[in-house]
């Protein structure tokens, strides 16, 4: 950028370094064709001519950041008086750079006025003036420039600095680098930085397309929500310069999440959404439930089941001659801050190249995320603190994201000192050493200092910043609201408070860079080009007649005629799977375990839960497909039964033996997540969103404790398809099962998602043996990325895992597929003689397994079990077929677990009534309704589980808890 000649004596000043190579090599283009530089080149070259070809102190000349004289810096010709003042203006120096931001001139309205800090006075530390006057000046400032006579100035211009309309909190970073950095950046380069005519006028003209914007749809659809940017408008310019900032340092991928305010005026003028779409959407368009193709702009506005101020896009771009890069906002909820994760999810998946075998190849600089939080929800919802602590961890780093707050200090109705114990927005940030910029959002030229400085240090230190963009709310909360309700005082001053773009108008206008009729011209353009695009969309909708769309269910038997990996080939996984390198020390009595693997699929052995899945990934990753697998404990398993990462009895060291498998022809990532469900499971749908044709697992280390992370899966994953056409195949492994281990440790909860499940939006299964789970998975993987792709939930098992009941053969695993019901062997071989049909699913199928065994020799031709392993989509064919073959059925019983109010039953009760034939009695059997999911006594729980299991195998008509209509 061009040099204000008045802040240093040396115009070159900030090119030295490895800088100045580059500013030669433009300057030799610039000899030979003007044309071929960058505007502010051309400006820089013609007003200085020709750059040094050295540094001045390469040539003996000091530098700004040189100091004067070393001699006159010496301690030793330093009196004690002298070191004394200089020890102290140190001290005054640090608490300018840690302190400043409390007094600086961050708040467009003043509500406040700028708090007088004593931390910031030469008085608090004993000394005046006089004694920092007779101080040098690079003994008090290391970076003190040229124009900068004695350490009182040097004071005065660090004051400036660090209480301006931007504001700098750097204090809590620890590294010293980085801490050095980010003050040499706020001293010496924001200051010393000044955008070009062309570029101040390009600002002014973003300002006024985000204002007119606002207006138009103010006047236009009156009363209707919108969520304005009004006095935080300077946030589209912003955004937008960090987008090509990171763009231009290399990002081909930029993932957005932002909540409601401003969200229509980004979509328009960052995300580039033509303002007659958006207008369509106001104006209720009989063809808005479309999902429009992709546009000659390369738009994708995804499916408008969700209210216009929810909905996310795509767009790409280029600068130059570069690649395309992809920007893409996430579609967002009104729970403002969870789609934070998601972005995350995103930009780490936009960064991993999966195509070889073992760990994804990342590269930090192909993708970054910039996500804008609210001022209100940034500190209120946990999920924020959440996914701030993912950035530094091997399995969900992403080389930081840029955040910024757009800070109205009103949430809804409630201010400030209301809504956060903290002073600033912010200040959850600093628990996670991500430097912040406090900036007046009346200060254009300021914000684009800030977003410059932002993208910098993502880019060298792969880490987040934060920007707490300080401006106001113009209107209430939505259009709607009256404001002045609850804050009259600070409506009288937005009232009377003009618009950003008319202050910097004025003082483009002041400085004689545009006219006040030019000003007026760029306006009055702007608004024509809304019109235009208004009547564009009337007359388009008089002349489209009115067409209706509906969604189109999956079939659930998609994916389920997978082809069959033989016996051989799954030998060949297992022998795989059994190789370590050599000198490594697995731990004795895991290896023990393991090997017992060898012979599984041989005749007469049987494949446990753990070791099915194991070959499951084997053969997934031998088609090609990448694997991702996640959660609590995931790499050892809750249960100790996956045991993917072996550990080195040792040295420590770690090996996958899924790494090394000869056949895999992809990535798989295996990772330990925090003791956090809802942004990892918010961050491992946005990874399957936008990299669908990844298999994706999420595991809870305990099936309940998804209920921590309901919002995603209320919002996102069960209803992402319905509203925003979002396709996912997200896996979510929930242990579930009645052990006896208390409320918390039973159940995963499966009655919320058979209520949540509609529209075949996911699968729902609770299986009951090894080969169904390995039969489900190969199901899963062969959909994902497809037009059928939708996510599976696995009530998965805990005491079953070891269970000999579970385990399976190796032909059942090579010839066998998925089945959505499975039958009880041994029962029903007189079909005509059954009169009680028994419905279950998962453990206590196995339980009444048990229980069968223990009686060989006794009656039980008058019944017959089916499991139900597939619960959504309800198997309506396969149980209509098992009826037809029992003529002589009485009573059809649904067995479970949980009790009555949980459970499958609900969801169960009104399909088995409509298959059963008449006269026939549906009963439900179980425990009765409760509260809490299940005692936390191991013996009242036995005492329970027996009564159920006995009660089913009795022939007598008279049930226990039975509920017959």
């Amino acid at each position: 950028m061009p040099i204000d000649n008045d802040r240093t004596q040396d115009p070159w000043e900030s090119y030295y370094g490895p800088n100045l190579g580059y500013i030669q090599e433009q300057y030799e283009r610039f000899i030979q064709d003007p044309d071929s530089v960058a505007d502010e080149y051309r400006e820089l070259f013609a007003q200085l001519g020709e750059p040094p070809q050295s540094a001045p102190s390469e040539q003996g000349v000091e530098t700004a950041t040189t100091p004067k004289s070393n001699k006159a810096s010496s301690p030793q010709q330093l009196d004690s008086k002298m070191l004394k003042n200089a020890v102290a203006a140190g001290k005054l120096v640090w608490n300018i750079r840690t302190f400043g931001h409390l007094a600086a001139d961050i708040d467009p309205l003043d509500i406040s006025g700028q708090v007088s800090n004593r931390m910031l006075e030469p008085e608090t530390y004993d000394i005046n003036q006089a004694d920092l006057a007779a101080l040098p000046a690079e003994l008090v400032w290391e970076d003190v420039p040229y124009d900068v006579a004695n350490g009182w100035e040097a004071i005065q211009k660090l004051r400036q600095v660090y209480t301006g309309t931007i504001a700098f909190e750097f204090g809590h970073v620890h590294d010293e680098k980085e801490r050095s950095w980010l003050n040499q950046r706020a001293e010496v380069v924001i200051p010393r930085t000044v955008l070009t005519d062309s570029e101040r006028k390009a600002l002014l003209s973003r300002l006024l397309e985000a204002e007119q914007f606002e207006d138009f749809l103010h006047r236009t659809f009156v009363g209707q929500k919108r969520f304005s940017a009004e006095g935080t408008d300077v946030v589209v310019a912003l955004t937008n310069e960090m987008v090509h900032e990171l763009a231009n340092d290399g990002a081909r991928h930029i993932l957005m999440g932002m909540a409601h305010r401003g969200r229509l005026n980004v979509l328009a003028h960052v995300l580039g959404k033509p303002y007659s779409k958006i207008f369509s959407e106001f104006h209720h368009s009989p063809n808005k439930n479309l999902i429009p193709s992709e546009g000659s702009i390369g738009i994708n506005y995804g499916w408008t089941g969700d209210v216009k101020y929810h909905l996310g896009a795509n767009r790409s771009f280029k600068l130059g001659e570069t690649v395309d890069t992809r920007l893409t906002l996430a579609n967002n909820p009104s729970h403002l801050e969870f789609v934070n994760p998601v972005v995350e999810g995103f930009t780490r998946a936009a960064q991993e190249d999966r195509s070889q075998p073992g760990y994804p190849q990342l590269d930090l600089d192909c993708a970054a995320a910039i996500i804008l939080h609210g001022d209100a929800a940034f500190p209120g919802e946990g999920i924020v603190a959440e996914t701030l602590n993912l950035n530094s961890l091997p399995g969900y780093l992403n080389g930081g994201t840029l955040h910024i707050i757009v800070n109205n200090r009103i949430g809804f109705t409630t201010e400030s000192f209301n809504s956060r114990s903290t002073h600033y927005a912010s200040d959850l940030a600093k628990g996670y050493e991500v430097p912040i910029v406090h900036v007046n959002a009346d200060d254009p030229e300021a914000c684009i200092a800030a977003a410059r400085m932002a993208s910098e240090y993502r880019t060298l230190f792969k880490k987040d910043f934060l920007i707490d963009l300080i401006g106001y709310r113009r209107y209430g909360h939505n259009e709607t609201d009256d404001p002045e309700t609850t804050q009259p005082l600070i409506y009288k001053k937005v009232k009377s408070h003009p618009t950003v773009s008319k202050i910097y108008a004025d003082r483009l206008i002041s400085e004689g860079v545009i006219t006040s009729e030019q000003a007026e011209q760029m306006k009055l353009d702007i608004q024509n080009r809304l019109r235009e695009a208004y009547d564009e969309m009337k007359q388009r909708e008089e002349q489209e007649p009115v067409q209706q769309t509906q969604v189109i269910a999956n079939d659930p038997r998609i994916g389920e005629s997978v082809a069959a990996v033989s016996l051989d080939k799954l030998r060949q996984f297992n022998s795989a799977l059994l190789q370590w390198p050599e000198k490594f020390n697995v731990y004795p009595k895991l290896q023990r375990i393991l090997e017992r693997r060898a012979n599984a699929l041989n005749e007469g052995e049987k494949v446990d839960w753990g070791h099915a899945e194991t070959l499951a990934f084997s053969s997934i990753l031998a088609d090609g497909r990448p694997i991702r697998l996640s959660g609590q404990d995931v790499e050892r398993a809750t249960f100790a039964h996956r045991n993917l990462m072996l550990h080195d009895a040792e040295t420590g060291d770690t090996f996958c033996p899924l790494h090394q498998l000869p056949q895999a022809k992809a990535s798989f990532a295996i990772h330990n997540s925090p003791l956090a469900e809802a942004s990892v499971l918010g961050f491992e749908y946005g990874y399957n969103v936008y990299a669908p044709e990844t298999m994706v697992i999420w595991e809870a280390q305990y099936g309940d404790f998804m209920n921590a992370a309901q919002v995603l899966i209320d919002q996102f994953i069960s209803a992402g398809q319905s509203k925003w056409s979002q396709k996912s195949s997200l896996v979510m492994l929930l242990p579930h099962g009645y052990e006896g281990q208390g409320p918390e440790h039973s159940s995963a909860r499966l009655e919320r998602f058979l209520q949540l499940s509609g529209e075949d939006n996911w699968a729902v299964a609770n299986l009951s043996s090894a080969a169904q789970y390995y039969h489900i998975l190969r199901r899963q993987a062969a959909i994902a990325g497809t037009e059928s792709a939708r996510p599976l939930i696995i009530m998965a098992p805990k005491s079953l895992i070891r269970n000999p009941r579970v385990a399976s053969t190796g032909k059942e695993l090579s010839e066998g597929t998925f089945q959505a019901i499975l039958e009880q062997p041994g029962l029903a071989q007189h079909p005509e003689r059954v009169e009680r049909l028994v419905l279950c699913t998962g453990k206590v199928a196995i339980d009444l397994a048990e229980a069968l065994d223990k009686e060989p020799g006794k009656d039980f031709d008058w019944l017959h079990i089916v499991r139900i392993e597939q619960l959504y989509p309800f198997p309506s064919k396969e149980i209509a077929a098992v009826i037809q073959r029992l003529p002589q059925v009485k009573e059809i019983v649904w067995v479970q677990e949980e009790p009555q109010n949980m459970g499958a039953w609900s969801y169960m009760d009104p399909y088995i009534r409509k298959h059963a034939p008449e006269g026939t009695t549906v009963r439900y059997l179980g425990r009765p309704e409760r509260s809490s999911p299940a005692s936390g006594y191991q013996t009242v729980h036995s005492l329970e589980q027996n009564y159920i299991v006995s009660q089913t195998l009795k022939p007598s008509p008279t049930l226990a808890y039975q509920t017959g209509r």
